[in-house]
């Protein structure tokens, strides 16, 4: 498996790298989600801290979007720490967007906010559009020929509308690159609704937003969460870690991109990788699963 090699300490284990589909793309396997980055009052220097150690970990893929308002800080971080990142960001179908100016436009303003000329992947935040799904597909494809984007993708889309976009890149020479999606070993409806099977069938990357679900020090409520309590203990991990452990063994297509907003959470998120769980941990987290 090809690796990126952290330019941190040498007791960080390195970051493998997962295709994001057939696009020529690959990304680390754990990246950062920001979008609690433009809210709290959240300051730079902060947040450079957690930029600069997930660059130190080889965790630099970012994922952002307009509507989280995170796009001008990870753009000044990008600024101050010019090591290679790779960015994805998310275009919002809003019922008063339905021109083809409406959709560069928006575009443009990420890349400004942003402060570069490329996004490494631009998704449709998601699936519900007065246009549909093959005319935001086209403006997609648009800007991937006009070098503005590197690859394509969705969130938030169902496996039926997955097999819309794919179909209608097609048309365009262009391979869908991931779906974005909620996935955690709490909420496994991807693997219920088809979803997951449907990235695997069109080789398509699952970027798995809070695949923590939504935090890290759950109480030792539900049988799940003792048994994660338990392996965490005897592993001497976190919660948190054997959660995402469990996330990455699922599959190979799968990236989950937990939010970090310190330091040592996005340290502690990174320590998920360079290991992995037994087979009797993994079939222990399986039965008490809701």
């Amino acid at each position: 498996m090809d690796t990126m090699h952290a330019q941190g300490s040498a007791a960080e284990p390195s970051m493998p790298l997962r295709a994001l589909g057939q696009s020529g793309v690959r990304a680390p396997a754990l990246g950062v989600g920001t979008n609690r980055w433009g809210f709290g009052g959240r300051g730079t220097d902060q947040l450079m801290l957690v930029f600069s150690a997930a660059l130190d970990a080889g965790a630099n893929l970012f994922d952002t979007a307009e509507v989280y308002r995170s796009e001008r800080p990870l753009g000044e971080c990008m600024r101050r720490d010019p090591r290679p990142a790779l960015v994805v960001s998310k275009f919002a179908p809003y019922p008063t967007r339905l021109s083809a100016k409406s959709f560069h436009k928006a575009l443009d303003g990420s890349l400004s906010r942003l402060g570069t000329d490329t996004l490494d992947l631009y998704l449709i935040h998601f699936p519900f559009s007065l246009l549909g799904i093959p005319t935001l597909v086209d403006r997609l494809a648009e800007v991937a020929r006009a070098g503005k984007v590197r690859a394509v993708g969705v969130s938030n889309f169902s496996a039926s509308q997955m097999y819309t976009a794919a179909k209608r890149l097609e048309r365009h020479g262009i391979a869908l690159a991931a779906n974005e999606v909620q996935f955690s070993l709490f909420h496994r409806d991807p693997e219920r609704n088809g979803i997951l099977e449907a990235c695997r069938k069109l080789d398509v990357a699952l970027i798995a937003y809070r695949p923590l679900s939504g935090g890290r020090n759950r109480p030792d409520g539900s049988a799940l969460d003792r048994t994660l309590a338990g392996i965490a203990r005897a592993r001497q991990k976190t919660v948190a870690q054997v959660a995402l452990n469990w996330l990455l063994f699922k599959d190979e297509r799968i990236i989950p991109i937990p939010g970090a907003t310190r330091a040592e959470h996005l340290r502690e998120n990174v320590g998920a990788v360079g290991w992995t769980l037994s087979d009797g941990e993994l079939a222990a987290l399986e039965q008490p699963s809701p």
